[in-house]
């Protein structure tokens, strides 16, 4: 079967969006990519569902994205199925909880910023260290996405998944296997809602705490290019742009792309960058830091639409 009548058994029979042969570059924050054959915005539950459902019966191969902010989509797309939450996964709320505590109910496509000011705004400490992180809660929580010693599982109280199969699942904190940048939830499983757990804090320091935060972010990161955030996981006890700096590689470049000048575990879009220029300077970096110190760099950012 072909992506074109799974997209006529999608069109019409769910609330969300359905495009075909959609660009990625527009749903990436590197601005590159080429088409994917389906791009499925699922508004709810049954979305996700039936879209799921007209998946497996036609065979094709799938994945679930936030905002694009740490994917790196091939020059020539993905012949596969694109989803990614709409509306009904866009809501939260601050449920009482225990004296001075609260659980942040959330789904899984929020955009992170609106959960930390909403939070500060309600005198809630817990997810400054967020303040600057981009995407959306549910790839944050994918990732285990955080800052410096911080990290986004550490206020976790539960994760609420879709099965392809099972149907709802819930995670509490202790069943998940939280690791540096990853949170354990399956491959295949989507993230469709969460509760955090915060407490009330005084206004004054949850504003300087978020203001520090995105000072440093904003001298030491390139806010202002196109880029998928860090690009390399930081080895154990070091830091992968330490390195790729002391190697000299700091403005190395092929077409478009480039190892920023600021931070050089970031690879930003100077000027029509293709997929193909940035997995140059990835393999490039890779075996420069093999070479220099002996360890193999592991990729951060996810691909798709690449053979390997």
């Amino acid at each position: 079967m072909s992506t074109f009548d799974a997209y006529c058994d999608l069109e019409g029979t769910i609330r969300g969006t359905v495009l075909y042969n959609e660009p990625m570059a527009r749903h990436t924050s590197y601005r590159i990519g080429g088409p994917t054959s389906l791009y499925v915005e699922c508004s709810t539950i049954s979305d996700i569902s039936r879209s799921l459902n007209v998946i497996r019966e036609h065979g094709l191969a799938w994945c679930i994205i936030g905002k694009g902010s740490n994917l790196l989509v091939s020059d020539e797309g993905f012949n596969g199925v694109v989803l990614t939450l709409g509306s009904e996964f866009k809501s939260f709320s601050f449920p009482d909880g225990e004296a001075g505590q609260s659980l942040l109910v959330s789904g899984g496509g929020t955009i992170l910023s609106n959960l930390v000011q909403s939070a500060f705004k309600a005198g809630y400490s817990g997810l400054e260290f967020c303040v600057g992180v981009p995407g959306t809660l549910g790839g944050a929580l994918f990732m285990n996405a955080g800052s410096g010693e911080e990290s986004i599982g550490s206020i976790v109280e539960s994760v609420t998944v879709l099965h392809p199969t099972v149907g709802l699942k819930r995670y509490d904190f202790a069943t998940l296997p939280w690791h540096y940048r990853s949170s354990g939830v399956p491959v295949g499983e989507v993230i469709v809602e969460a509760q955090l757990r915060l407490k009330k804090g005084n206004l004054s320091a949850i504003r300087s705490k978020m203001e520090e935060s995105l000072r440093r972010r904003r001298k030491t990161q390139p806010l202002s290019k196109p880029s998928a955030g860090s690009v390399f996981r930081n080895p154990p006890g070091d830091a992968a742009g330490r390195m790729i700096e002391s190697l000299g590689l700091k403005g190395f470049s092929v077409g478009g792309a480039m190892v920023s000048t600021l931070h050089a575990n970031f690879i930003v879009n100077e000027s029509g960058a293709s997929a193909a220029d940035v997995v140059a300077i990835i393999s490039h970096v890779q075996q420069k830091v093999k070479e220099g110190y002996g360890w193999e760099l592991q990729p951060e950012i996810r691909f798709i639409g690449f053979s390997k």
